[in-house]
């Protein structure tokens, strides 16, 4: 009998932590930590114990070139086979990269922290901030991540544009599958009204969401200078809806198409 040589089993399937864009981390860390936090989402798998570099070397043989090749790699605010974005940039790579070490050692020491070199350093302070966990077991190290992560304000004394843009992101990220789904009743069912009575409880069964969605999704039309609710005669605050009483919706579709680079042409995820 011919013995079948060994075939090797599929590589390991990736895993990102869903609360990654919208906790505002990747604006803070340097960039090898979008990748770090990737490693250690597929570690927390179940089916898996061991380090992080036994992660590494199974499923990328040791070397990993996003995350500067391995663990002992060292840590930098830009890609540096990237070509550089003199526009955004106009200092140069070296000079922005000093800068924002600057700037993130300076917060970091701050706060109590200690500034990490590499991204094994980085792996460290996230088990200290609560973005992964790490227990041996007897049947090895298992890892483990939190269901929401910690907001990069909660730990990091950040600076006020920084908490702005922060904060920016995370409402857009969540009002915007909203915003998207009552945009897309307005022009689909309504054929882009400039003005339409209605109310919370109408628009909630109308797309599928429920009244406190569509006021967040009217909140950020509002706010976006995209349309404008009326009592009346009397501008009303978009917020301070009432579920049942109806109120008119006027729409500023050339600001909004102008304003918005796309809208979703399907359904959007709950």
């Amino acid at each position: 009998m011919t013995d079948t040589p060994s075939v090797p089993g599929p590589r390991r399937d990736m895993a990102m932590h869903n609360d990654w864009w919208t906790s505002g981390w990747e604006h803070v860390l340097p960039r090898q930590a979008f990748p770090l936090t990737m490693l250690i989402g597929t570690a927390s798998q179940p089916d898996f114990t061991g380090s992080l570099d036994d992660l590494l070397q199974e499923i990328f043989d040791g070397r990993w070139d996003m995350i500067g090749g391995d663990l002992d790699g060292a840590l930098t605010f830009s890609w540096p086979d990237e070509e550089w974005d003199y526009e955004e940039g106009p200092e140069g790579r070296d000079a922005n990269e000093a800068k924002r070490w600057e700037t993130f050692g300076a917060m970091l020491t701050a706060a109590g922290f200690p500034v990490p070199q590499t991204v094994r350093d980085l792996s460290e302070l996230y088990l200290t901030w609560g973005l992964a966990s790490r227990e041996e077991t007897p049947d090895g190290t298992r890892w483990s991540m939190p269901a929401a992560l910690p907001l990069p304000g909660d730990l990091l004394p950040l600076d006020a544009e920084l908490t702005k843009r922060l904060d920016g992101i995370r409402w857009m990220m969540r009002t915007g599958p909203l915003v998207d789904t009552l945009i897309n009743y307005l022009v689909d069912d309504l054929a882009e009204p400039q003005e339409v009575l209605t109310s919370l409880d109408r628009l909630a069964a109308a797309t599928g969401r429920d009244a406190d969605d569509v006021r967040l999704a009217l909140t950020a039309l509002v706010q976006a200078g995209d349309a404008q609710v009326y009592r009346g005669q009397e501008q009303a605050d978009a917020e301070r809806l009432e579920a049942h009483r109806r109120f008119r919706l006027v729409m500023n579709w050339d600001h909004l198409y102008e304003n918005r680079m796309h809208l979703s042409s399907g359904p959007t995820a709950p």
